[in-house]
């Protein structure tokens, strides 16, 4: 006889999976509204997509197009025209790769990464109240567990 505890029934398996792709579903939709929110506070002419783009350059520091590209699973001519926008909005900048001065490298401008951490202070601010009651294991288990859910998703890519 197997334990009900330790093996699910595909049914409740099933189940499961509806409730998940349901609250992802709805949580997607908000978060994608607050993205054009996000990405506003930002800068007003900024697509709500480059606010990623934005965040792997501040962990990232300085890094090519083909890199950012591959890093974000998305192809070179859009994130050229997302450079090209960030550019020209003065949030970003280009350099000569110093180890191949035929290359280029992108990284934040000074404007850009103060915006990027007035706009991250405010989203942290927001969290906070979103997640008042929350105890403090509740806050760690829905971290690690989106954690490897992200993580699913790097797998499929």
């Amino acid at each position: 006889m197997t334990d009900q505890a330790s093996s699910p029934s595909p049914r409740h398996h099933e189940a499961a999976i509806e409730t998940l792709e349901h609250a992802l579903s709805v949580l997607w939709r908000r978060a994608r509204s607050n993205s054009h929110k996000v990405a506003r506070e930002v800068h007003p002419d900024m697509e709500p997509a480059a606010y990623g783009l934005l965040l792997l350059l501040q962990q990232q520091e300085a890094m090519r197009l083909t890199d950012i590209a591959a890093n974000i699973g998305i192809g070179k001519p859009s994130i050229s025209r997302q450079i090209v926008m960030l550019e020209s909005l003065g949030l970003v900048q280009k350099h000569a790769d110093p180890q191949d001065g035929r290359a280029q490298t992108i990284s934040l401008t000074p404007a850009g990464s103060q915006a990027l951490a007035r706009t991250q202070a405010a989203r942290k601010d927001l969290f906070r109240t979103l997640l008042e009651g929350w105890e403090d294991e509740e806050l760690v288990q829905l971290g690690s567990l989106l954690t490897k859910l992200n993580a699913s998703y790097a797998r499929e890519r």
